[in-house]
């Protein structure tokens, strides 16, 4: 059987079910039950007639609507994200589906074939801290749909990007550290199959290269950087007992370890001091305040969404990679 020739009968035969059914649910109708539409979907895709009419379908119909993945609205930084999201694609006329992976692979999966199955125009991302595989990604290319990276780029595609220079930000936090007297500074770093987090190392690497102090393996602690893993990397902070200072790829980890530290009789900063990442609002009111880098996050959303839309409606638009300098906000955690 020919890939051209396939018909809505030839799928409706095949399955033995109504052929007025099957028209439905290829046209995403809420009047066919998602079981009998995800039976009807696969049927499809085996025949050869998604490739074809459906792919070329689904793509007829501008939505103006734009799809976002976000690991986690609880953060700030992602929500300051969204916002300016939000404001670019309202003025261009365009509404926003917002969707959350809270760092899951298979939940990331899952809203990206509902985004798609609700024909979004395009998809802005930060992927999940457990993404390595961008499979799921691949039907919005092939359906014509942009995507767009903010925040954790990725080489997927010929895809656009909007991040910070994590590997100079890193150096500059690092540097601090070193320069107010430190020199046996742990990193907490994030999940190292990300690039953001391998950057973050390397910046905290080449600021230890720079001022002559060896790395030393037992300083790296990856995880996942919540606030259990904070208190769990303070631990060992305290058993490897010589450690005056510590740089943390996010708040969270760091906040929640300056408090453990401190109800250990830990003086920060004196006994130990501290650098965290992202400005997170609490930050500037715990006690002692966190010394952190403050990342242009509106500013991303803006940037990130004006790309998008100028690739759904140019086709022919370049890949863009902005990279958007962060700044060093110096508090007291760190003052020696």
């Amino acid at each position: 059987m020919s890939f051209n020739k396939i018909t809505i009968h030839d799928i409706s035969k095949a399955l033995e079910i109504d052929s007025s059914t099957v028209s439905r649910a290829l046209n995403d109708s809420p009047r066919v039950s998602k079981k009998t539409k995800a039976k009807i979907l696969a049927k499809a895709e085996e025949l050869g007639y998604q490739r074809n009419s459906l792919a070329s379908n689904l793509r007829t119909k501008k939505t103006n609507t734009i799809g976002v993945v976000v690991p986690r609205i609880s953060r700030n930084f992602f929500s300051t994200v969204i916002a300016g999201i939000e404001e670019t694609a309202h003025e261009k006329g365009y509404n926003v589906v917002i969707c959350q992976s809270l760092e899951s692979l298979e939940r990331e999966q899952k809203i990206a074939e509902t985004l798609l199955s609700n024909r979004v125009d395009g998809l802005l991302i930060s992927i999940s801290m457990q993404t390595t595989s961008y499979n799921h990604l691949k039907p919005f290319k092939a359906y014509g749909a942009p995507i767009v990276f903010y925040d954790r780029p990725c080489s997927f595609e010929s895809s656009s990007s909007v991040s910070i220079d994590d590997i100079d930000a890193s150096f500059k936090a690092t540097e601090h550290l070193i320069l107010q007297g430190c020199k046996n500074i742990v990193h907490f770093g994030g999940p190292q199959e990300i690039k953001l987090y391998q950057n973050r190392k390397k910046g905290y690497q080449n600021a230890l290269e720079k001022h002559g102090l060896d790395y030393a393996e037992d300083y790296f602690f990856s995880t996942k950087l919540s606030e259990k893993d904070g208190i769990a990397m303070a631990k060992k902070v305290l058993a490897l007992g010589n450690v005056d200072g510590i740089y943390s790829a996010n708040d969270t980890a760091a906040i929640s370890a300056i408090q453990y530290l401190k109800s250990q009789g830990v003086n920060i900063p004196k006994d130990i001091a501290v650098v965290g990442f992202n400005n997170d609002p609490i930050s500037a009111v715990i006690e002692p305040s966190l010394t952190t880098i403050n990342q242009p996050d509106f500013e991303m959303g803006q940037k990130a969404t004006t790309i998008l839309i100028n690739e759904i409606e140019n086709n022919a638009k370049p890949v863009e990679s902005i990279v958007l300098v962060s700044e060093l906000i110096i508090r007291d955690s760190s003052k020696h």
